[in-house]
C-alpha cells in the first residue's frame, strides 16, 4: 500500500487523505490517530507502589502523598465537617451548575437500572434474573491539570442509582490547600451526601482501595473512575482482586462532518477537548475540504487565544489528533466507528439519521447544539467513556457499572423429570457421568 499523505500543516492538524482509497477496518485501524500511552511501562512503575501500600498501609500513603503531590495530609481521611465546610467557599453559580448536573444525572441513571426478569420456559421451569448492587465501591477523582468535581457526580451519582450502599471517594492531595483535595470535589461530595473522603491520589489511592488499609480504609468490591497512564495501570493490576470499569486512556472527540457544518462551532468542539491534557486526540472526519480548510482557520484563531495554550497546542499537533479526509458520508461513518470515540459528534445533514448508523462510540452528540461539553456536565449522561478505541467493545460508566446480575433456578418434580433424560445424555456425552447420576436420583424415586 502507498504511503498515506499526512502532511503537517502550518496552521495546527495533520491531514491523513482517505478520499481515493478503499480501506477495511483492519487497515483503518492502523490508520486512525492515536495516543501512544504504554500502560506496561507504567505497571512496572506502579506495582511497587501498590505493594508497598498492601504492605505498610498508611504510612506509605503519606510518603508517597509527599512524593508525587508535595505534601502530607494531615488527615488521610478528610473529616467530615471539613466535607460540609467546602460547600460554603463555593460560588453559587457553580453550587446551581453542580445540583443541576446532579438532578439530570441521577434522573436518567435512575432510569438504566435493569428490572427484574423471569420466564416461565416450561410448565414448573422458571429462571429469573435479579440485579444486586455491589456492597462498597472505590471512586476515583483525578486532580492533576484541572479540577473535576463533574467526575465526582458521575460517579458517585451512577452507584446512588445502582443502589450501593458504601461509597468512598479518592482524589488527590493539594498542596494549596494544605493537604486536603480541592474544596470543589469536597463541595460536591457534600452535595451529593458523601463523607468518605480520602486525601490520597495516584496508585497508591488504587492500591489502598483495593485492599484496604487497617484502622483507615475498608477494601472495596469495584473501583471506577479516570486518571492518569499509572491510574490506569494500577487498576489493571488490581483488576481481579476487585472489579474495575476501565483502564481510561487520554480524553479524545471525533468529529463527522459535512459542508453543512459550522466550521466555528467544530472548532470550538475539537479545541475543548484539547484543552484537557497534552495528550488528549481531537479529530475530524469530514468529506469536504472546503469545510477542513474553514475549520483550521477557526481553530487558528482560537488556540492563538485559548487560556492554556501550551498543553492545548502540544494536544493538536500531535500524533493522536488530525483532519481524516474522506470520499463521502458512508467512508466517514466507516472510519468513525473504527476509530471507537470516546466522545463523537455528528455535525451533518438529517445528523440523527447518521448517529443511527454509527456502531462504535463511548457517547454520540447528535447536531450542533449538543457539543461534547454539554456532556461533560450535565446532559444527563455519564462522561466517563471507553478511549483509546475500546468503545469498539466496552461501554461508559452506568448504573451497570454497581450491578451484579443473579440468575435463580426453580424447578418443581415434574419439571425436572420432562427433561430429565436429556440432561443424562448431554452429560454423558462430556463423559461426567456424575452429573447424569444427579439428575437420575430424583427422577427415578
Amino acid at each position: 500500500m502507498a504511503p498515506l499523505d499526512a502532511t503537517r500543516l502550518d496552521s495546527v492538524l495533520s491531514r491523513i487523505d482517505l478520499r481515493d482509497r478503499d480501506l477495511t477496518t483492519r487497515e483503518l485501524l492502523g490508520i486512525v490517530p492515536r495516543a501512544d500511552v504504554d500502560v506496561a511501562h507504567a505497571l512496572a512503575i506502579v506495582q511497587p507502589i501498590l505493594d508497598d501500600v498492601r504492605s505498610r498501609g498508611a504510612q506509605a500513603l503519606r510518603a508517597y502523598g509527599e512524593r508525587f503531590d508535595g505534601v502530607t495530609p494531615e488527615h488521610l481521611r478528610v473529616p467530615a465537617d471539613r466535607i460540609e465546610a467546602a460547600v460554603a467557599t463555593q460560588d453559587d453559580a457553580v453550587l446551581d451548575g453542580l445540583r443541576e448536573a446532579i438532578s439530570r444525572v441521577r434522573t436518567f441513571h435512575e432510569a438504566t437500572v435493569p428490572p427484574p426478569v423471569s420466564v416461565d420456559v416450561a410448565p414448573g421451569a422458571t429462571v429469573s434474573q435479579r440485579w444486586i448492587p455491589v456492597g462498597r465501591v472505590g471512586l476515583y477523582v483525578p486532580g492533576g491539570l484541572a479540577v473535576y468535581p463533574s467526575s465526582v457526580v458521575m460517579n458517585v451519582v451512577a452507584a446512588q442509582a445502582a443502589g450501593v450502599q458504601s461509597i468512598a471517594v479518592a482524589t488527590p492531595p493539594q498542596k494549596a490547600f494544605g493537604g486536603e483535595p480541592h474544596p470543589t470535589i469536597l463541595a460536591a461530595c457534600a452535595l451529593l451526601g458523601v463523607d468518605e473522603v480520602y486525601a490520597v491520589g495516584g496508585a497508591q489511592a488504587i492500591g489502598m482501595l483495593a485492599y484496604g488499609v487497617d484502622g483507615l480504609c475498608d477494601p472495596v468490591d469495584v473501583i471506577t473512575g479516570p486518571g492518569n497512564v499509572y491510574v490506569a495501570a494500577a487498576k489493571r493490576a488490581v483488576n481481579g482482586v476487585v472489579g474495575i470499569d476501565s483502564e481510561a486512556g487520554p480524553t479524545e472527540i471525533a468529529i463527522i462532518a459535512d459542508d453543512s457544518a459550522d466550521p466555528d462551532f467544530v472548532a470550538a468542539d475539537l479545541l475543548s477537548q484539547a484543552e484537557h491534557d497534552p495528550m488528549a486526540g481531537s479529530v475530524l472526519i469530514t468529506d469536504s475540504e472546503d469545510l477542513a480548510d474553514a475549520v483550521e482557520e477557526a481553530l487558528g484563531r482560537r488556540t492563538d487565544a485559548t487560556k492554556h495554550l501550551a498543553r492545548t497546542k502540544e494536544a493538536l499537533t500531535g500524533r493522536q489528533s488530525a483532519v481524516i479526509l474522506t470520499a463521502n458520508i458512508e467512508q466517514s461513518i466507516q472510519v468513525a466507528d473504527a476509530y471507537g470515540a470516546e466522545h463523537l459528534e455528528i455535525h451533518t445533514r438529517d445528523a440523527a439519521a447518521v448517529a443511527e448508523r454509527i456502531t462504535s462510540a463511548g457517547a454520540i452528540f447528535v447536531g450542533p447544539y449538543s457539543p461534547v461539553p454539554l456532556g461533560d456536565y450535565l446532559a444527563g449522561s455519564n462522561h466517563v467513556l471507553p478511549t483509546g478505541g475500546t468503545a469498539r467493545f466496552a461501554s461508559g460508566l452506568g448504573t451497570h457499572s454497581f450491578l451484579k446480575a443473579v440468575s435463580t433456578i426453580h424447578y418443581t418434580a415434574d419439571a425436572l423429570a420432562e427433561v430429565g433424560d436429556k440432561v443424562v445424555a448431554l452429560a454423558n456425552a462430556e463423559d461426567l457421568p456424575a452429573h447424569g447420576e444427579a439428575i437420575q436420583a430424583r427422577i427415578q424415586r
